[in-house]
């Protein structure tokens, strides 16, 4: 059966009229076109009418729908996913065919994503138990993607909703959003949170975090602590460094030291 006419029964059998079924998203006459199979529906299009017609999307896609290879199944998850309906996204890759060596990794990728985005409005909607089994089956998909940690946090960010618990060991360092957010803070004119920020990074001895704890003394007029920092990172990163060491010993009122960096940036 065609797609048109697998969407005109099963609005027949809803008992709807067309003009119901459209409600306002569609056109009468669009659905007329696609019922007759004279158009052919973008996929938002079909996630919307199979839900006012309380079915999966899937059932209007198949051999003789949307979907007729791996390739073009996961075109149309992807648009699923992207338009909100994670349901959709594992309606379709119910039907992927297994294997492909090319698309396994993208089926993979794929599945975990729209887990977890069915998961977290789940628990928005306080289904914990269903959210609790989507999450069950994300990790067991994360075998297949090493290669992306960031799925196994976000997992555990949503099971931690749920209650979990996971040892420190497991959880990966936060100094790369803690510096991220340190940054923002600084250039948002609050030294006092971008302080706070950088001091609970577990890695102090990088010269990234050394420059912008520095440059947060600076703001809070902790001259001697910024020329300190500086000074560890002066062979490593004296194009940053240099001129804000100028700065701290004048500040200070060194100025044989401010002297001596000003003329370094000479060279």
């Amino acid at each position: 059966m065609e797609l048109g006419e697998k969407l005109r029964q099963a609005r027949v059998n809803a008992g709807l009229s067309q003009r119901q079924l459209c409600g306002e998203e569609i056109t009468r006459n669009m659905l007329s076109q696609i019922e007759h199979g004279t158009s052919t529906p973008s996929l938002s299009t079909l996630c919307y009418l199979a839900r006012r017609l309380e079915l999966p999307v899937s059932y209007f896609l198949g051999e003789d729908g949307l979907v007729s290879s791996n390739a073009g199944l996961m075109d149309q998850s992807w648009a699923a996913l992207e338009a909100g309906d994670a349901a959709a996204a594992l309606g379709l890759l119910e039907q992927y065919r297994e294997p492909d060596g090319v698309l396994d990794r993208e089926y993979h990728l794929l599945k975990a994503l729209a887990l977890l985005q069915l998961a977290q409005s789940s628990l928005e909607e306080g289904r914990q138990l269903y959210a609790q089994k989507l999450l069950h089956q994300a990790e067991a998909l994360e075998a297949h993607l090493p290669w992306l940690p960031e799925l196994s946090q976000r997992r555990k960010l949503l099971q931690a909703r749920l209650g979990a618990s996971f040892p420190e060991s497991e959880l990966g360092s936060l100094d790369q959003l803690l510096f991220l957010h340190a940054s923002s803070a600084l250039e948002a004119g609050n030294p006092i949170r971008a302080a706070a920020l950088l001091d609970a990074c577990q890695n102090r001895e990088d010269a990234q975090w050394c420059l912008l704890r520095a440059r947060v003394y600076l703001q809070e007029s902790e001259y001697a602590a910024a020329a300190k920092l500086l000074q560890q990172v002066e062979q490593t990163a004296p194009e940053a460094a240099i001129p804000l060491l100028e700065q701290c010993f004048s500040a200070l009122g060194d100025y044989r030291l401010a002297y001596y960096y000003a003329c370094k940036q000479r060279k």
